[in-house]
């Protein structure tokens, strides 16, 4: 049994589609087998919502009078990117506001845009010939800008680790805060919903992929940052972090209910991105992998007592045991907690079910695979230092 993305667009079109959620296809599979649930279902639909701190967005303001190249740019006093040409800006999700410290930043105010609140633009320039004015003072709305568009670099990570800490003193963290002495575990992937979990090869997802970004129909533009491609995360396999996306879509589509900002207490600001896409069933070997449950999907456990590179791996996880809100480790009961939402996760799987099956989101063929073989190198050219 094969399917092609051309051939599971023209069922889309025609109304007689059979899409699937990722967890529904787990059931189907478990109830039928695989090669049924292969014959009976097109499409699932995989999603994650969770803090995703490299992403932000590109934003152009438009000239004012006389014209300004902004070389300084705050909104609500949160730093911008003034090296990119007279009026165009990058706000990144982590940047803190310079009078508000961690308790507002980049992940706020593309927030508050999105919302349609006003937010206000401070800009300062020496001025040349051709862009005489010096300073500026704007109050805008995401209506009044010429393009506001996320661009993620580093979204939708297929497998991170869960983490915990052996120190003596708690530990904050973009993980949340770790309690000492094995005080507890966070997690952050979505398990059986997650999508590059469920096709981990990668088969149908790669550049131009069409994606729910936030509330709105986005693309995969690149890799991601630190993506890198490794062993599979099942029972059979090793663990790994695995591969990441760059994924882009116009702020002007987006609803704030599916993308948040968040402060971690005494780590900083980030934001929470609701993440979903479609994977078509093209044949019975990717149906076997979208019916890997969380019982047999296993992640990494790390040690974050220490800021070194490479951290302890304490052995490995399966999203089943961390998802029943305690594990065994350190010879007593645990307790686990997820940074990302399962019932945001399902919300999202399901709106994209029903834009799948209402012919309202297409399935886009990738225009160019992802690389199958890229590590992921340390930093180089730098010196050892010492941590207290």
């Amino acid at each position: 049994m094969t399917r092609t993305f051309d051939e599971i667009n023209d069922k889309i079109r025609r109304g007689q589609v059979a899409v699937f959620t990722a967890e529904e296809a787990v059931e189907m599979a478990r109830e039928c087998g695989v090669s049924e649930a292969a014959r009976k279902i097109d499409v699932v639909t995989c999603a994650t919502f969770g803090p995703m701190c490299s992403s932000g967005a590109f934003i152009n303001f438009g000239h004012s009078d006389p014209r300004i190249r902004m070389t300084e740019i705050t909104l609500n006093n949160v730093p911008a990117s003034g090296g990119l040409a007279a009026v165009d800006t990058y706000m990144g999700a982590t940047e803190q506001s310079r009078t508000e410290g961690m308790s507002y930043g980049g992940a706020h105010v593309i927030e508050d845009l999105i919302a349609g609140r006003p937010v206000t633009l401070r800009a300062s320039s020496p001025g040349t010939d051709c862009y005489p004015r010096r300073s500026l003072e704007a109050t805008l709305t995401l209506a009044e800008l010429n393009q506001a568009y996320l661009y993620n670099p580093r979204n939708g990570y297929q497998n991170y680790p869960a983490a915990t800490n052996s120190s003596g003193r708690a530990l904050y963290t973009y993980m949340g805060t770790l309690l000492p002495d094995y005080g507890n575990v966070t997690y952050s992937t979505s398990g059986e919903l997650s999508p590059l979990l469920k096709d981990p090869e990668l088969r149908t997802i790669g550049i131009g992929t069409r994606v729910f970004l936030a509330g709105a129909q986005g693309y995969v533009a690149w890799q991601g940052t630190q993506y890198t491609r490794g062993h599979d995360a099942y029972e059979d396999g090793d663990d790994f972090n695995g591969a990441t996306l760059a994924v882009i879509g116009d702020m002007k589509r987006m609803n704030p209910r599916y993308i948040r900002a968040a402060v971690f207490p005494r780590y900083g600001v980030t934001m929470f991105v609701g993440l979903g896409i479609p994977i078509p069933v093209l044949d019975e070997d990717l149906m076997d992998r979208l019916s890997r449950s969380n019982e047999r999907i296993f992640t990494q456990l790390v040690d974050y007592s220490t800021g070194r590179l490479s951290r302890p791996t304490l052995g490995r996880v399966s999203y089943a045991q961390l998802r029943s809100g305690s594990i065994n480790l350190a010879g007593r009961v645990v307790p686990t907690a997820p940074l990302s939402s399962l019932y945001m996760a399902r919300e999202i799987a399901a709106l994209l079910k029903q834009d799948v099956s209402r012919g309202e989101f297409l399935l886009q063929e990738p225009v160019e695979m992802l690389p199958v073989s890229h590590p992921m190198n340390p930093m180089a050219g730098v010196k050892e230092e010492r941590l207290p």
